[in-house]
């Protein structure tokens, strides 16, 4: 018996990295996956992998930045799969462009804080009334271990991911008497084909990087974190902020 039987998932970035790593450890445990993405290719290869593993997930072309294709892309996971149980925001991430406040540019702050806080927020709008609907679940929203610790020169990404740390404690003390759980995943460097990039051009991630204390995340890391605060495992946990992140906010 898997431990996400009979639940439906909306997982956004399920395209690549620690998405689409997620979306096939979700399907392997029972639930029916709506891969949402902003890359029509990357989704449906997605969807091959989960169909192929003899599973089950649907593409939904998504961009999180997008208020009404939120709405379309939600609307349409109920309309296939009859309902929603959780929502996991993952879609975002920063780029080699961020930097210091004052030498980072306007235009790559404002995109951090569309993909990643906006695209968190709207799809919390557009998915927790499905997941009352439903009688409850869970939320999982990705933030950062950079919103618990000092990381110089990525001042867009951390104010992004500082704004998703506290929404999601907001948001579980709103919605707990809904019977929905809002936690959060902070990761630090993860070894998605984007950050393997970031670390070969951006010097403060790859210092960030010698940090960690027992070794480099891996995509699926991540994505068993996610599957905790997804199942009834973790069904008095909300509000929380988990670190995965080989002890570098303790290093």
């Amino acid at each position: 018996m898997g431990r996400l039987d009979g639940k439906v998932a909306f997982i956004t970035g399920a395209g690549s990295g620690i998405g689409r790593a997620a979306a096939k450890l979700f399907a392997a445990e029972g639930a029916r996956v709506a891969v949402a993405d902003i890359d029509v290719t990357a989704g449906r290869e997605t969807v091959r992998q989960v169909n192929e593993a003899g599973d089950q997930a649907a593409f939904i072309e998504t961009d999180v930045t997008d208020e009404e294709s939120v709405k379309a892309a939600i609307r349409r996971a109920v309309e296939t799969y009859g309902k929603l149980d959780i929502l996991y925001n993952n879609a975002g991430g920063s780029s080699d462009r961020d930097s210091k406040v004052t030498e980072g540019s306007t235009e790559e702050f404002w995109r951090v804080i569309g993909v990643d806080l906006f695209g968190t927020w709207a799809c919390c709008k557009h998915g927790i009334p499905e997941l009352i609907k439903a009688g409850g679940g869970a939320v999982i929203n990705m933030t950062s271990n950079v919103a618990l610790m000092a990381v110089p020169g990525r001042d867009s990404y951390t104010a992004a991911k500082g704004g998703i740390a506290s929404m999601t404690r907001s948001m579980a003390a709103e919605y707990a008497k809904d019977g929905i759980r809002v936690n959060a995943i902070a990761p630090s460097v993860t070894l998605t084909p984007r950050v393997k990039a970031l670390l070969e051009n951006h010097p403060g991630v790859a210092e960030l990087a010698e940090k960690h204390l027992v070794g480099m995340a891996e995509p699926e890391d991540i994505a068993n974190a996610a599957l905790h605060l997804a199942s009834d495992a973790s069904r008095i946990t909300t509000g929380h902020i988990l670190t995965v992140d080989s002890g570098t906010t303790i290093s």
